[in-house]
């Protein structure tokens, strides 16, 4: 019997060997050609979607998407030891720029990553790429890394952190269709990592692609003790009957940027009869399935409606008033918000 396997090895290793000498593997002889090779993919692409992008291992700011390449012994690569943050660019501002970088700088130092730069120099860099992009309307999506350097656990190695940055040049608008949503299986991550926005995203993309499989836009988790907690890269929010905008808690999750700007707009609509309290509480799958309007929280949405949760109706199973109220007020700050929320990019 040993030998007759030992045989059938054999001959399925040289049918390996066979296969791999019909596909050579090209080995490029310089720099130039690699550069050629790269240039060839971007040549065909009608419109350039990164007009810039910054990293501190060239440093300095790129603007040939060949070259916007991150090495492969950092850190964040092959160890996800890193973390990120985004805010967005429209009609010429950058929204929220600094509630975002602080919250950056408060993530990195939870996963042990010190900045190459101040935060001053750090929000200078992502000013002049913004500039340097000439883009008006998109997002700005930057990196903290604990460095290349090697491919071991520790970055004892790695002579120093690295900071990225791009510009993404993209279309978004005001959300004004519902979508469906799931309750996902995939497990949460632990309020370590939860509340660390690190770029270990494998549970989150799991769980959008749960939801896709199902024919939903994205899910819902829901932590073990039964409360509702967030969505895969977004908050979620809930309009009761009693006409009471709740947020789950922040303890275990994310705290959204967007999310809590909303928490300081809403009062207007408090102000103005149309809602009655806004608070942050645990809330269960039942109540949430019971509310009279949901909605998805986040950056580039900046609502979004929910209309069927588990194939169960939200509401009326409607696109919600209040809803729209609230996203018409997150709009509003965004597009002619006071200066404490957008920076005028100075571009030439």
């Amino acid at each position: 019997m040993d030998s007759c396997n030992s045989s059938t090895d054999r001959r399925s290793d040289a049918s390996e060997v066979g296969n791999a000498s019909d596909s050579k593997v090209h080995v490029f002889s310089s720099s130039s050609e690699l550069l050629d090779k790269l240039h060839e993919k971007w040549s065909s692409v009608k419109k350039q979607p990164y007009p810039a992008m910054y990293s501190s291992v060239f440093g300095g700011i790129i603007l040939d998407p060949a070259m916007m390449v991150i090495p492969i012994d950092d850190h964040m690569v092959h160890r996800g030891h890193g973390v990120f943050d985004t805010a967005i660019i429209l009609d010429g501002y950058l929204y929220e720029l600094d509630v975002h970088l602080d919250r950056f700088l408060r993530s990195a130092s939870q996963a042990k990553i010190s900045s190459p730069f101040p935060r001053s120099t750090l929000r200078s860099i992502l000013i002049q790429l913004t500039v340097a992009s000439q883009c008006k309307k998109g997002t700005l999506r930057y990196w903290l890394s604990a460095g290349p350097g090697d491919f071991l656990l520790s970055p004892a190695s790695c002579l120093t952190s690295a900071f990225y940055a791009v510009v993404i040049d993209e279309d978004f608008s005001q959300c004004k269709e519902g979508v469906k949503v799931i309750t996902s299986t995939i497990p949460m991550k632990s309020p370590l990592f939860a509340t660390m926005k690190n770029v270990n995203y494998l549970p989150n993309v799991l769980s959008k692609l749960e939801a896709e499989e199902q024919g939903a836009f994205a899910s819902i988790w829901v932590d073990d003790e039964g409360s509702i907690a967030e969505g895969p890269n977004v908050n979620v929010a809930f309009i009761t009957h009693e006409k009471e905008l709740i947020f789950p808690v922040f303890d275990k999750i994310l705290s959204g940027c967007t999310a809590k700007r909303l928490l300081q707009l809403a009062p207007k609509l408090v102000e103005q009869g149309l809602l009655k309290s806004v608070k942050t509480a645990n809330l269960t799958v039942e109540e949430g399935k019971g509310a009279a309007e949901m909605m998805y929280v986040g950056s580039t949405l900046p609502l979004l409606p929910i209309i069927t949760w588990d194939d169960q109706p939200i509401g009326d199973g409607k696109v919600g008033e209040l809803t729209m109220a609230l996203s018409d007020l997150v709009w509003e700050d965004m597009v002619a918000g006071p200066e404490t929320q957008r920076l005028l990019v100075p571009y030439a």
